[in-house]
């Protein structure tokens, strides 16, 4: 009988598991990020279209915002794109770009075909600043509060469900405070 009891052990156990992972709300693809909660890393980088301009996230202090991570090689990028360009001309809050590990000829090109709803992208062609973002792959896109500090992390692409359920609600209770 006792023969018995470790297999049992074991099997109740990775049904805890599994009932873990299907309960309902959990989603396996958020993954939380070290970095909610924290100040947004500073970096210094020189625009995508003018690079003699430079973008800072420091000029930012005082207004909410989004950074979205993307680059004219990603596939799932020209999936949230028409969204992006959607939403930006809502006007609900600043969206900037980080072009990642782009060329900027590719970057400029695929912004002309698919349209621009950033104010600015940041061009970050080591992927440095992506690095200190913590980007796992783009697209990724940050809500940053008027203090700097990143309130969420959209891993994968930007939906209308995710603009409506998460970041338009999140951005509203932001600029409110």
């Amino acid at each position: 009988m006792k023969r018995f009891l470790l297999p049992l052990a074991l099997f109740i156990v990775l049904l805890g598991f599994l009932a873990w992972g299907l309960k309902p709300g959990y989603d396996p693809h958020e993954l939380p990020s070290p970095l909610i909660g924290k100040a947004a890393p500073a970096f210094d980088l020189p625009q995508l279209a003018q690079p003699e301009q430079k973008f800072s996230p420091a000029s930012m202090r005082g207004k909410v915002w989004l950074l979205n991570v993307w680059a004219s090689w990603c596939v799932s990028c020209r999936e949230e794109h028409p969204v992006l360009v959607r939403f930006s001309r809502t006007a609900t809050v600043p969206l900037y770009g980080l072009n990642y590990k782009d060329a900027r000829p590719d970057g400029m090109r695929w912004l002309a075909q698919f349209g621009n709803p950033y104010i600015a992208s940041a061009f970050d062609s080591d992927g440095r600043v992506g690095i200190d973002y913590g980007v796992y792959g783009v697209p990724e896109t940050y809500v940053i509060d008027k203090a700097g500090v990143i309130r969420y992390k959209q891993i994968g692409p930007v939906t209308e469900d995710v603009l409506q359920k998460k970041i338009i609600p999140l951005v509203q209770e932001l600029e409110k405070s």
